[in-house]
């Protein structure tokens, strides 16, 4: 009986250490699954990165002017990101393809708002006027999204939401008009701010609609509204290339291009369209006043500029506006 028992006892002496190890780095894979799993359901935390790589995309997309066309930009970068996000989704594209094929006309229309218009016009806005002109008109976002909820759905902002929408907007008046009554009565818009507005009232019906997405994994959904974003850019790259603008061979150009493939793009749309899963689409969106006081921040960090008492006023509003509406209304 022992001789056969033997055998059993060694392969148990030789599973022992894998054991050990096991238990020896359990708690380290917890520990850093657990950070993840906090970012992950912290809606206000993934908001405000997206919203700091949104402001990043700005400042650099008024940057490249000159040395990246716009809709190149828009091209590179929508490409770039499917790319990138293609091997993480794959997995979950083939599980969910059937869901996203029946839903075609849906993913048309939320790929050419909230991918192809939004970001090609967002761009040749900014040859046409300065970056903090548009982190300052993206900050009426929230406003916009409350009107295309309304019109589509009939939804009601609460008075929390619509408080903390005009206590932000008095903020971002506050950094515009630089503190100043008579700067702010005289402020005019250029084309380039028409052509962010315009891609701001598209983007709206976007984030509005976004509730009526696929029910998907969150990777299929951006990956393949990325991709699909791509495609309708592209005949209008092929013309803009057509008509002779091209890009610049430097590294200052790629390191943009790497930059705006990956954050602002990839990983600020996955973090805020989580936002949008866990708080809505109107609350959520409140969040996009935060893209001014990052705007000021990089502004003061990259460029040089000096912050001002008005800076500190309009962000303290602003910051007052997002704590206002992100209060939840007690059920009757």
């Amino acid at each position: 009986m022992s001789a056969n028992q033997e055998p059993a006892r060694i392969v148990s002496a030789n599973q022992e250490p894998a054991r050990v190890l096991s238990a020896k780095h359990e708690p380290a894979a917890v520990a850093l699954r657990r950070p993840a799993l906090d970012l992950w359901t912290s809606a206000w935390t993934l908001l405000a990165l997206a919203n700091l790589f949104w402001a990043g995309n700005i400042v650099l997309g008024r940057g490249v002017t000159g040395l990246v066309p716009p809709v190149a930009l828009a091209y590179i970068r929508w490409t770039g990101a499917f790319l990138i996000g293609l091997g993480f989704a794959w997995p979950h594209l083939q599980r969910d393809w059937p869901v996203l094929r029946r839903q075609w006309k849906l993913m048309l229309l939320l790929s050419a708002t909230g991918i192809a218009s939004y970001n090609t016009m967002s761009y040749i806005g900014l040859t046409e006027t300065t970056a903090l002109n548009v982190l300052l008109l993206q900050s009426a976002m929230p406003l916009v999204i409350l009107v295309w909820a309304f019109g589509l759905f009939r939804d009601r902002p609460s008075l929390a939401q619509a408080g903390g929408v005009l206590v932000s907007l008095a903020g971002v008046a506050t950094i515009a008009a630089q503190g100043s009554l008579s700067i702010l009565l005289h402020l005019s818009l250029n084309p380039g701010d028409v052509w962010v507005l315009v891609a701001m009232a598209i983007y709206g019906s976007y984030a509005a609609m976004f509730r009526h997405r696929p029910r998907t994994h969150p990777m299929s959904f951006l990956v393949a509204t990325m991709g699909l974003g791509s495609c309708m850019i592209l005949p209008f790259f092929l013309w803009e290339r057509a008509s002779g603008a091209t890009i610049a061979t430097d590294w200052q150009a790629f390191a943009a291009l790497a930059y705006i493939a990956v954050f602002p793009s990839f990983i600020a749309y996955l973090f805020f369209n989580r936002g949008i899963e866990l708080i809505g689409a109107a609350r959520a969106g409140q969040s996009m006043h935060l893209m001014p006081v990052f705007g000021a921040v990089l502004a003061v960090a990259f460029l040089g500029e000096r912050f001002h008492v008005y800076h500190a006023i309009g962000i303290a509003l602003i910051a007052a506006g997002i704590v206002l509406a992100s209060f939840k209304p007690r059920p009757a």
